[in-house]
C-alpha cells in the first residue's frame, strides 16, 4: 500500500471536546481514523494534545504530511518507521511535544486503508473478544454522581458476541425501567447515572438483573466494577456518604467481590499502590480479573516491573501513543498469562479501530459500552467480523 497523501481536520468527540481526525489517501483505499480522549486520566500516560487539536492540525498538514507522500505500507512492523519519522519531532517519553492522539488517529486512518484491518493484522485470527459494557456509572463521568466509576456486565461463556451483545443492552434497557430514579441521566459513557445509591443497592439491583437474564439466555452474564480509585483518594478514600482509611477501602472492596460474585475489578486501589494491587490480586484471582488501568497506563515497562501485581491490563493505544508498543504489551500480556482489556475512552469518536486491534491481536476482552452511537458502532464492527471470521 502506497500512502498518496495526509490531511487532518478537527472534530468534536463524544464529550464536545476538540479531537483530531486524520485521512490517509492511498492506492487502494481511504483510511480514517481519529483519537479519543479521556475524562479520568492517569499521571503516567503520555500527552494527548500538547498544542491544542488546532496544533496537531496544523502539523499533520504543514509538516508530517510531506514527509509520508509516497510511503510504502506493507507490513504491521512498519509502523516503527512512521514512528521513527514522527520521532525527529518529539523525542520526549510522554510525547510532550506532538501529543500521543496524533500518532494514534494517524496510525488508525493507515490500518483503516485496508478493508479488512483485522484481517491485515492477522490473517489466521479466530478469537474475538467478549463486550465487557458500562451499564450503571459516576465518578469522572458524571457530575454529581455516585462514587465508582462503572458498574459492568461481561458474559464469557455466551455461545456468540451477538448474544452477548444482546444480554448487555437487555439488562441495560431493564435496569431503567426497573428503577425510575435513574430517568434519562446517562454518564459519558451511556450508563445510567443514579445519584442517591450506594455500592450496595447498585450490586443488588444487577445481581437480581443478571440472575434472570442468564436464567432466560442459558449462559452466565457476570458484574464487574471500575472504581477507578484515583479519583476517591485525598490520602485516604473519600466517598460520598464514608471516608475509609487505604486499609479499610481494601477490606470493603474484598467484601464487594466476593458477596456479589464479582469477575472483574478495575483501578481498586489508587495509581501508585503497588501493594495494594497485589493483596487484593492475591486475594481475589481464582475468582476475579484484578485489572490495571490508570496503574499501567499501555506500559509494557510498567507491567513488566507489576506482573505480579495484577491478573487483567487495560490497553488504551492514547495512553501510549504508538501501536507498536501496544501490540508489545498485549503480547507481554498474553504470554505471562494476564489477560489484556482493549478498551474506549469516555470521550469517544466513531473509529472503530480498537475492534480490529483486539480481533487482530488476540484480545480476549474489549471494554466499550452498552449505548450511544460512538459505543454501538464498535459492538456493530465486532458482529460483522463475527460474521466476516465464520465465513471466511
Amino acid at each position: 500500500m502506497i500512502i498518496k497523501g495526509v490531511k487532518a481536520r478537527k472534530i468534536l468527540n463524544s464529550r464536545g471536546q476538540e479531537t483530531i481526525e486524520i485521512i490517509v489517501d492511498s492506492d487502494i483505499l481511504q483510511g480514517i481514523g481519529s483519537a479519543p480522549s479521556g475524562a479520568s486520566k492517569s499521571s503516567k500516560e503520555v500527552k494527548d494534545f500538547p498544542k491544542g487539536a488546532d496544533g496537531a492540525v496544523e502539523f499533520v498538514n504543514n509538516t508530517l504530511s510531506k514527509d509520508l507522500a509516497n510511503f510504502s505500507f506493507e507490513k504491521f512492523e512498519d509502523f516503527k518507521k512512521i514512528e521513527k519519522i514522527i520521532s525527529k519531532y518529539d523525542k520526549s517519553k510522554d510525547l510532550s511535544v506532538i501529543g500521543g492522539n496524533l500518532i494514534v488517529a494517524l496510525e488508525f486512518a493507515i490500518l483503516n486503508c485496508f478493508k479488512q484491518p483485522w484481517k491485515f493484522l492477522n490473517p489466521e485470527a479466530k478469537q474475538l473478544p467478549r463486550p465487557l459494557g458500562n451499564v450503571i456509572g459516576g465518578g469522572a463521568h458524571v457530575k454529581e454522581g455516585i462514587d465508582y466509576q462503572e458498574f459492568l456486565l461481561l458474559s464469557l461463556n455466551a455461545p456468540s458476541i451477538k448474544k452477548a451483545i444482546e444480554a448487555n443492552f437487555d439488562i441495560h434497557k431493564s435496569a431503567r425501567r426497573k428503577f425510575g430514579l435513574f430517568f434519562n441521566k446517562k454518564t459519558d459513557e451511556g450508563a445510567w447515572a443514579p445519584s442517591d445509591l450506594n455500592e450496595s443497592e447498585i450490586l443488588d439491583i444487577l445481581s437480581e438483573q443478571t440472575r434472570k437474564i442468564s436464567k432466560e439466555k442459558n449462559f452466565d452474564v457476570k458484574i464487574g466494577i471500575d472504581v477507578a480509585a484515583n479519583t476517591l483518594f485525598n490520602g485516604n478514600y473519600k466517598y460520598k456518604h464514608k471516608e475509609l482509611t487505604r486499609e479499610e477501602h481494601i477490606e470493603y472492596i474484598i467484601d464487594l467481590a466476593e458477596r456479589y460474585n464479582i469477575i472483574y475489578l478495575e483501578d481498586p486501589v489508587e495509581e501508585n499502590d503497588a501493594k495494594g494491587f497485589k493483596e487484593i490480586t492475591n486475594r481475589l484471582k481464582h475468582r476475579c480479573l484484578v485489572c490495571g488501568d490508570d496503574f499501567i497506563s499501555t506500559n509494557v515497562s510498567l507491567l513488566k516491573k507489576y506482573k505480579d501485581c495484577l491478573n487483567a491490563v487495560i490497553v488504551k493505544p492514547n495512553q501510549i501513543g504508538s501501536l507498536i508498543k501496544t501490540k508489545e504489551i498485549i503480547d507481554f500480556a498474553l504470554k505471562n498469562k494476564i489477560t489484556p482489556v482493549i478498551s474506549h475512552r469516555s470521550g469517544e469518536t466513531m473509529d472503530s479501530t480498537i475492534v480490529h486491534l483486539a480481533a487482530g491481536f488476540n484480545v480476549p476482552i474489549i471494554k466499550c459500552g452498552i449505548s450511544g452511537k460512538e459505543r454501538e458502532i464498535k459492538l456493530a464492527t465486532l458482529e460483522r467480523i463475527e460474521n466476516e471470521i465464520k465465513v471466511k
